[in-house]
């Protein structure tokens, strides 16, 4: 793989990249790192490249499996801090919804691994099923089921949370 090609398929997939390491390990200087040394050793690798039938998902699970790598020795872990942004809303709209979007992520932090990742790279990266497969060495079909029960799993902690608010709310309305 010449330099040109490696620019258009592996530099092309860095935000990908990142918002998967980030995603994982939660914090952003750690993912720009991860993003860099997995480009670096891709680079170094190269000349092998021509052979990966998949160049996205290779790159995705390779980045993938470093984090799950750095995880395993704690290099890094820290809390994921808010970053979206709702410009073009009211501010009580925007609190609402950072609050939603916070309390997802919190959510799906609590998934198992497997449910977590493939949630992440199916509904925020939105890779196919096959390239879910390949990135995480499961079947198609185990990622469906496991992208189904987390997001059933999702879905009820959201049903339980509104639930309590109404019953809360009820209560007060009550006195």
């Amino acid at each position: 793989m010449d330099k040109a090609l490696f620019q258009k398929e592996i530099l092309t997939l860095r935000d990908k990249m990142f918002r998967l390491a980030k995603s994982i390990l939660q914090n952003k200087e750690a993912a720009e790192d991860t993003v860099q040394e997995i480009s670096l050793k891709l680079w170094e690798k190269r000349a092998e490249l021509d052979k990966v039938e998949n160049i996205q998902a290779f790159t995705l699970r390779s980045v993938r499996n470093h984090c799950l790598d750095i995880i395993k020795t704690h290099k890094y872990f820290e809390e994921l801090t808010p970053e979206s942004e709702y410009e073009d809303q009211t501010p009580h709209l925007q609190t609402e919804q950072r609050d939603m979007v916070e309390r997802i992520k919190k959510m799906i932090d609590f998934l198992p691994e497997l449910q977590r990742t493939i949630i992440r790279l199916r509904d925020v990266e939105g890779l196919e099923f096959a390239e879910i497969a390949v990135i995480t060495g499961q079947s198609e079909n185990a990622i469906r089921v496991n992208l189904s029960r987390g997001r059933q799993t999702i879905r009820e902690k959201i049903l339980n949370e509104q639930r309590k608010t109404d019953k809360t709310i009820w209560k007060e309305q009550m006195n």
